[in-house]
């Protein structure tokens, strides 16, 4: 996929109201409102695992993903979690209870009592940990993520992100894609490849050392068990 141009166009119906805010603002009088872009993100010359595709919010992230990758599991809403049972039993029934467990502590959600709870008494950040969760454990090649880390605090957002990274390279055999607004997620997600929507520019990447305290705290509740425990909200 080198090379894309993409053109959205959203139609203006002249209403009343509209026609107050063109005369209000000086806006000139159009039929239909435009946007276009000009993509090249060549991730085919080289092998990856993960990618991201950063920019502000209107950018045009969700569009460029969308079209960029028209075969991957694409997760922009909660998926359809059982409404009474735990969020356990909400994983396809062939992924063994170890595997869960450890993908859910891999996300930050490792408290068991939260893991007996449905998905509709968890809290939004929990929600979107569940849901990253499911996503990396349907079996799917190719994942893309929107709105990824926009739901929880910046502290879990990188522990997260570090994790995740981690157990996808080890794992193997899912190419992970972020679509997120948060640039400070670059140094611990260390994707392969970045897009920057608003600046037009994609670059491959050197994966760099994560800073050292944050690594070894990872590493530490990897090892026990435990991991954020500390810091779910």
């Amino acid at each position: 996929m080198p090379t894309l141009d993409l053109v959205r166009s959203s139609r203006v119906e002249k209403s009343f109201r509209v026609r107050q805010v063109l005369g209000m603002f000086d806006v000139p009088d159009k039929t239909a409102i435009e946007h276009r872009w000009h993509v090249e993100m060549p991730v085919h010359e080289q092998d990856w695992t993960i990618g991201l595709i950063v920019g502000p919010s209107g950018a045009g992230k969700s569009v460029i993903s969308r079209e960029a990758f028209p075969s991957a599991l694409f997760v922009d809403e909660p998926f359809d979690w059982p409404k009474t049972k735990s969020i356990l039993d909400g994983f396809p029934e062939g992924i063994e209870t170890r595997q869960i467990v450890e993908t859910l502590s891999m996300v930050g959600l490792s408290s068991p009592p939260l893991w007996l709870k449905p998905y509709g008494h968890l809290s939004n950040g929990q929600r979107f940990r569940c849901d990253l969760a499911l996503a990396v454990s349907k079996g799917q090649p190719l994942v893309v993520f929107d709105e990824f880390t926009s739901v929880v605090d910046r502290d879990v957002a990188k522990c997260c992100s570090s994790a995740l990274a981690k157990t996808l390279r080890k794992r193997g055999g899912t190419q992970f894609v972020a679509v997120s607004c948060h640039f400070d997620i670059l140094e611990w997600l260390q994707p392969d490849w970045s897009y920057d929507v608003a600046a037009a520019r994609f670059e491959w990447r050197q994966r760099r050392r994560r800073p050292e305290v944050l690594s070894q705290f990872i590493a530490s509740g990897v090892r026990r068990g435990r991991c954020f425990g500390a810091i779910t909200t």
